[in-house]
């Protein structure tokens, strides 16, 4: 069977794999991964699927992100962490989802954490089953919308203001690490954004 078209764009335009196979050399962070899933919505609509952290949370509480976590000492690898987050945080089977490729690293400066991304494509929508304990709610915005609402934003976090690249769409402000992995996912794939955007 021969892979779907759009999951050999997607690779060609991503980093290969085998760049996060490797646990990183820098003890003094914690190693993690994070899953990119990404879908055809429709009518050359490619979307995303993000998650608002519930606001009790003892870390980024309320904030924006893609499932994912720390990586667990049965994970063979990072690709692993991040099939199994996924599925945890929103219900994914990991036979459901193919990853297609990998985006470049990025550091938390909180949690200190280097996260892996992975990027991964489903076969259409699906019915999320949000973790009761740690998502709010599942988004799927579309990439272009994501893209048009790249902006400059004011945040206060533990009571220093400060001024950040950051993103707006449907009324949700998405900022650091989330931010840095979604620009480089847009740079990375959006000359095809632009492509589904003429159809």
């Amino acid at each position: 069977m021969s892979p779907h078209p759009l999951a050999v764009e997607l690779a060609d335009a991503l980093l290969g794999l085998t760049s996060h196979l490797e646990l990183p050399l820098d003890e003094q962070q914690v190693p993690a991964a994070v899953l990119v899933v990404l879908y055809d919505g429709g009518e050359g609509e490619l979307r995303v699927v993000l998650t608002k952290r519930r606001g009790d949370l003892r870390r980024h509480a309320g904030e924006i992100s893609f499932p994912g976590g720390r990586r667990d000492p049965e994970d063979v690898t990072l690709v692993d962490t991040a099939l199994r987050e996924a599925e945890e945080e929103v219900g994914l089977a990991r036979t459901d989802v193919t990853v297609v490729g990998a985006l470049e690293r990025t550091s938390t400066f909180v949690t200190n954490y280097l996260i892996h991304p992975f990027v991964g494509l489903l076969d259409g929508q699906r019915a999320w089953r949000a973790s009761a304990s740690e998502v709010d709610a599942v988004l799927e915005p579309s990439l272009r919308s994501v893209r048009a609402g790249r902006t400059r934003a004011r945040i206060e976090r533990r009571g220093i203001e400060f001024e950040t690249d950051a993103y707006v769409f449907d009324g949700e402000l998405v900022w650091g690490a989330t931010a840095r992995i979604l620009e480089s996912l847009l740079e990375r794939i959006g000359p095809l954004l632009d492509r589904q955007g003429s159809v």
